[in-house]
């Protein structure tokens, strides 16, 4: 017989903050390398003697770890306890990231880059269960947005100061610092998160259900659609702020760092609003994606309205993020720990998604302004995609 995964014996009163601290300290490692990767791109490409567009294979290759890893890991490893399975994911994380600084060529370096990212999605579907379960009555959404702030001040402080490492001393240095920080979130993992004693274990089977609730699919979807309009700005916002706004090169790594700024405010917000409703946050954060992606493109030609824009669209896509991922568990019933790590696979498709469509229109000489307008657009996609979501819940039997 199995239990719902987030069964909590009794009602905590108080948040268990070193334990939050901690699992946000390995999303700071995670979004660090993540993102880090595409600043060193022509560092990577010239000490491996390839060009830049192939050197970017290594992104790719760890948002495709990211898919596959979600479900394999959260699938196969569902009876493991989920304190000692977040040790292993971070374990497994630092390897791959040390085996990056280690690649001695191109082809081992994106199988390196591939294992890095595989427990990225594991990672943050249990770090949010466990937050979610360790936090007092009516802030679960705010503990899930605790863990996945470490991911948005990521891209505040350690993308650039790891690209200003990798440039300054070689790119390997950069993923060295990354490595250091996993071995510190095994340290602190082991030391202040407690036994998760409240989460019960399940199996493979009863994880793999998850795959069979429409309003778990159509919340994947609605992550996967409508967070592809924030990436589709952010892929190319570093030539659309040269080339457009007239902003000069120099200043582009401080509206990036206004980006990631927005993403904490929104991360912050995100969890607030969700504690207070799940689906009404999510339909607040699609609905200002949609209105602040569309006034993008206008903004983009003025470095002021620009450097605004962009760090509305960074808040406007972290705000979604903490609804979507408690609805997830809200909706999952007991097959939880597989929901909540697809949400971040969900967010990779949508990472490659919008970066494809906002390359489609650049190509087809549309100008830098167009992804913001195809962004637009799938947020009304997503939108609309919610509202059939949650009008089909309303519609079904209670269980």
């Amino acid at each position: 017989m199995t239990s719902t995964a987030t069964a909590v014996a009794t009602p905590r009163t108080s948040w268990h903050l070193p334990a939050v601290l901690a699992m946000a300290l390995g999303g700071f490692g995670i979004g660090t390398t993540e993102f880090v990767t595409m600043g060193l791109l022509p560092d990577i490409a010239g000490a491996m003697n390839v060009s830049e567009p192939t050197a970017g294979h290594a992104v790719s290759a760890y948002a495709l770890g990211v898919v596959i890893g979600a479900p394999v890991i959260a699938a196969a490893f569902a009876r493991v306890p989920r304190k000692k399975l977040l040790v292993g994911l971070m374990v497994a994380f630092t390897i791959g990231n040390l085996a990056t600084v280690l690649a001695p060529s191109y082809g081992p370096l994106v199988a390196a880059r591939f294992v890095a990212g595989l427990p990225h999605g594991a990672y943050f579907g249990v770090a949010s269960l466990a937050a979610a379960s360790l936090a007092p009555a009516g802030q679960r959404a705010k503990a899930v947005a605790a863990v996945m702030l470490g991911l948005s001040v990521a891209n505040v402080v350690g993308v650039p100061a790891a690209t200003w490492l990798g440039q300054a001393f070689g790119w390997r240095s950069a993923f060295v610092v990354v490595a250091v920080i996993g071995l510190a979130t095994v340290a602190a993992l082991l030391r202040f998160v407690p036994p998760l004693t409240g989460i019960v274990t399940t199996n493979p089977l009863t994880e793999l259900s998850a795959l069979r609730r429409p309003q778990v699919l159509l919340t994947l979807a609605v992550g996967a659609i409508g967070f592809g309009g924030m990436f589709a700005v952010y892929t190319y916002v570093a030539t659309t702020l040269t080339d457009v706004a007239g902003l000069g090169a120099g200043l582009v790594p401080l509206v990036l760092a206004l980006f990631g700024v927005g993403m904490v405010i929104g991360n912050i917000a995100g969890g607030f609003l969700a504690d207070r409703g799940v689906d009404r946050s999510i339909f607040l954060g699609m609905i200002a994606m949609v209105v602040i992606l569309a006034g993008f493109v206008a903004a983009a030609h003025n470095p002021v309205t620009a450097a605004i824009g962009a760090l509305l669209v960074g808040a406007s896509g972290a705000a979604l993020a903490p609804g979507l991922q408690t609805r997830l568990m809200d909706v999952a019933a007991d097959a939880q720990t597989l929901a909540a790590a697809l949400n971040h696979a969900a967010l990779n498709i949508a990472n490659a998604a919008g970066a494809w469509l906002g390359g489609l229109v650049i190509a087809a000489g549309y100008g830098y302004t167009a992804p913001a307008a195809v962004g637009a657009a799938l947020a009304i996609s997503g939108v609309l995609l919610f509202a059939i979501t949650v009008a089909l819940a309303r519609r079904a039997p209670a269980h």
